[in-house]
């Protein structure tokens, strides 16, 4: 079984993350995901030989819309999600506006919003494709993210050097996770992994 496939499995074979999925899609808004800790908190459960663990953190949903730019509208999708869902802490964020928070140039997408991201395994998302199959975006590959590698990213490794260790300090992942390895040298340049 491929790593894509592996996710599929598990997202559609969790039921809490599986119904969260089906909320978002619900909102039908454009290059709409579920990204970050979503996913990859899965996938370091399953690589542990555990239980998916339960969405305690951000449900960071991460969609694309130039003419809705405004963080009052992502504050509106929340409070409509936390009624759907109250016992997940909702994070939305349209990210044709997040490269101005995040001193980038400007997006072109949400996949390449991700490429910004900290961490290469915490670039990734999925979401419920038309035909109700699970989708996975990975635009910094799956490569560390299966191997149980924690890397910055972009920026993260060179000038947000003290962000991104404030921010995997802060995370305690090593302790939940023993298996992970750290690396300090970002990914070569590598395609988009994206699928239905």
């Amino acid at each position: 079984m491929d790593d894509i496939s592996i996710i599929q499995a598990l997202i559609s074979e969790d039921p809490i993350r599986w119904r969260l999925l089906k909320m978002v899609r619900s909102l039908n808004l454009p290059d709409c995901w579920i990204g970050a800790g979503f996913l990859r908190n899965a996938v370091w459960d399953y690589l542990h030989g555990r239980s998916p663990s339960p969405v305690s953190t951000d449900v960071d949903v991460i969609w694309f819309d130039h003419k809705r730019c405004s963080p009052e509208e992502d504050k509106a999708l929340e409070t409509l999600l936390r009624g759907l869902d109250p016992t997940a802490m909702w994070s939305v964020k349209n990210q044709a506006r997040m490269h101005v928070q995040n001193g980038d140039e400007p997006y072109l997408s949400t996949t390449d919003a991700m490429r910004y991201w900290p961490e290469t395994a915490t670039a990734v998302a999925v979401r419920l494709g038309e035909s109700g199959s699970c989708e996975v975006a990975a635009p910094l590959g799956l490569d560390d993210l299966f191997g149980l590698v924690i890397r910055p990213a972009g920026k993260f490794a060179t000038e947000k050097t003290k962000i991104y260790q404030e921010r995997f300090k802060s995370k305690n992942w090593i302790d939940i996770w023993p298996l992970l390895t750290l690396a300090s040298a970002p990914l070569p340049s590598i395609p988009c992994v994206k699928a239905t």
